[in-house]
């Protein structure tokens, strides 16, 4: 649709629905708006974004409000990210305050992003499979159980506790080096150039190691194989609940975000969903656009964030209504993709 004017219609329906939920009429259109036309040529505009289906009328008497298609019309033509105000920068900056870790920086993050979005809030922490192997630590816990720590260079800490047949007591002085030999191999690979690495070093190692070493390579294996479940903070649940009239049925929601595969599906399920409009990295699907029944009412605004340049290790979104303050909610989702992007670069990005 090129009519410049008919844009600025649809945005001020868009705009005063998702304000007022009420259906917005052309007197409201021309008061607000100051386009310089009659009532009357409003009605005309209304009337063919009506035929053009980008808007509907709900009852007779009534105004209009947009249909999900002028959602999308709205988000890709009008919708611009805004700069961030004082306070919303106040409280971004402040996720970055003082010595923490990987964990507190996401749980900080979502919660902002909940507050800042008055949606549901979901970061995804990095993925295993996509960052680099920084360290692993082995831990004797009994004569045959052994803890597996595995840290990666955005900071992500995981742990797996690895038994070894009850034949095979662990030397102490072995598994420290097991512990020396696996570091000096792995450390800094990623997850597809781990396993060839594993094999020769299985093939190389000596019979009195080789348990222990079949036993941690089958962890470590496990835990970055590529369907390994990733890992959501979520918040935010209630600003759902306080969004129930814009959903015939909430309960099938709820229950989506519970099952977080269905989330972590809309990180990466994004081959058909334009980018949002000006919003270089952010995806934006409305309704029908999720694939899923339970999220047909439903918005789901993404972004990825990584340390480096088109190096993208998680996402991190929002989920709401498909009646959504889409520039708000933009900017706040490539704000905090900034900021923890700025975090796994190191403290000279994030100052």
């Amino acid at each position: 649709m090129a009519d410049d004017r008919r844009l600025k219609v649809l945005s001020a329906i868009v705009t005063d629905y998702v304000r007022t939920r009420e259906p917005v009429g052309s007197r409201a259109i021309v008061e607000r708006c100051q386009l310089g036309v009659s009532p009357a040529t409003i009605r005309n505009d209304m009337a063919a974004l009506e035929d053009e289906g980008y808007i509907h009328q709900p009852h007779t008497s009534a105004g209009r409000v947009p249909t999900q298609k002028g959602y999308r019309l709205f988000v890709d033509e009008v919708a611009r990210i805004k700069p961030l105000s004082a306070p919303e920068r106040a409280a971004i900056t402040a996720l970055l305050t003082g010595e923490v870790d990987l964990d507190q920086v996401v749980a900080r993050s979502v919660r902002v992003l909940a507050q800042l979005t008055g949606q549901l809030a979901v970061v995804e922490y990095p993925s295993l499979r996509r960052t680099a192997l920084r360290h692993l630590e082995l831990v004797v816990l009994a004569p045959t159980r052994v803890l597996l720590v595995i840290i990666t260079d955005t900071g992500r800490v995981e742990q797996r506790t690895v038994s070894t047949p009850a034949t095979e007591v662990l030397d102490p002085v072995a598994v420290e080096h097991l512990r020396v030999r696996l570091n000096a191999a792995l450390a800094g690979l990623r997850a597809e150039s781990v396993i060839p690495v594993l094999t020769a070093l299985k093939e190389q190692a000596s019979e009195d190691e080789r348990a222990l070493l079949t036993a941690v390579t089958s962890a470590l294996i496990e835990a970055l194989r590529p369907d390994a479940e990733e890992r959501l903070a979520i918040a935010g649940t209630a600003n759902l609940a306080r969004s129930t009239p814009d959903f015939s049925c909430l309960g099938p929601l709820l229950d989506a975000i519970e099952e977080q595969v269905v989330l972590l599906r809309l990180f990466t399920d994004t081959s058909d969903v334009l980018p949002a409009g000006g919003a270089e990295g952010m995806r934006v699907s409305i309704g029908s656009e999720n694939h899923d029944d339970a999220l047909a009412e439903a918005s789901v605004v993404t972004a990825a964030y990584g340390a480096g340049t088109g190096d993208a290790v998680a996402h991190l979104g929002v989920v709401g209504p498909t009646r959504m303050d889409y520039p708000a909610t933009m900017t706040a989702v490539r704000a905090v993709a900034r900021y923890l992007s700025r975090f796994l670069a190191g403290p000279d990005q994030a100052a």
